[in-house]
């Protein structure tokens, strides 16, 4: 028994041949759908995202500069796979992709692991003291320009790996690349992008707010609540641009015709 019905199995729901919702219908689809999945998928980025965090509160409240990049490169190396496994359950699900979730995560974690470790690693020592600087602008005695600046810089981070972990969770590709078509997705779907970092934002913002009752409700919203539809959103721009489920296709058919020139032979 659960709230949402049980789409686990292989081949549920819809027939292959329906046309696709969109919008909130499509949304509610996905949901209702493959909730458990993403909720799982997102519990397990929550606890990949715990030394991030507690590194994070430590430099803030210890007020020593160094721990924070430490602490952002050592917690955005652990995070990683795990954010990258997130990204790549909600993606399996926007394609209507059947399957049991913990083989196909556990596939992808392995097969994306050490590509996510220099992203996380990356942006989560630019994440952490972009972060400590503006919460000590006050002490260091910044500008209101240098704050803006800071404030912006976490912005594109958030807004770049909106669009680095799909593509660790669809392509191989070098973080160069990736970051140069992160840039350009962002820009070239701004409405969306700003839409899911305001999803995000809000999210996180809530969390900071209502703290002490936020952090016993977590483990249940951890980040499959701002994931979800932040993913949703963007999706629209990586299938345009990347052409993913055409390109899954395609793969599939020369798969099983290469298995099928194997058995004859």
């Amino acid at each position: 028994m659960g709230f949402f019905p049980n789409y686990d199995c292989e081949g549920p729901g819809l027939p292959p041949d329906a046309p696709r919702k969109s919008g909130f219908p499509r949304f509610w689809e996905v949901l209702s759908r493959d909730f458990w999945d993403v909720f799982r998928a997102g519990l397990l980025a929550l606890i990949g995202c715990l030394p991030f965090f507690v590194g994070l509160a430590f430099s803030l409240y210890s007020h020593v500069l160094l721990f924070a990049p430490l602490s952002g490169l050592i917690g955005g190396a652990l995070a990683g796979p795990q954010l990258c496994g997130l990204a790549d359950t909600i993606l399996r699900g926007l394609r209507d992709e059947p399957g049991f979730w913990w083989h196909i995560y556990r596939r992808a974690w392995k097969r994306s692991a050490k590509a996510a470790l220099l992203p996380g690693t990356v942006g989560g020592g630019l994440l952490s003291t972009q972060i400590f600087l503006l919460f000590h602008a006050g002490a260091l005695q910044m500008s209101t320009a240098t704050g803006a600046v800071l404030a912006a810089g976490i912005v594109l981070v958030l807004g770049l790996s909106l669009y680095l972990w799909p593509q660790l969770a669809l392509m191989e590709l070098s973080f160069g690349q990736m970051l140069k078509n992160a840039a350009l997705l962002f820009i070239g779907q701004l409405p969306r992008s700003l839409a899911a970092l305001l999803i995000m934002g809000g999210y996180w913002g809530l969390v900071l707010r209502f703290f002490t009752l936020a952090v016993t409700l977590l483990p249940l919203t951890n980040f499959w609540i701002p994931a979800l539809p932040a993913v949703f959103l963007i999706y629209h721009g990586l299938e345009r641009n990347f052409h993913i489920e055409e390109t899954l296709r395609e793969r599939e058919a020369s798969a099983r015709r290469a298995g099928r020139a194997q058995d004859e032979n």
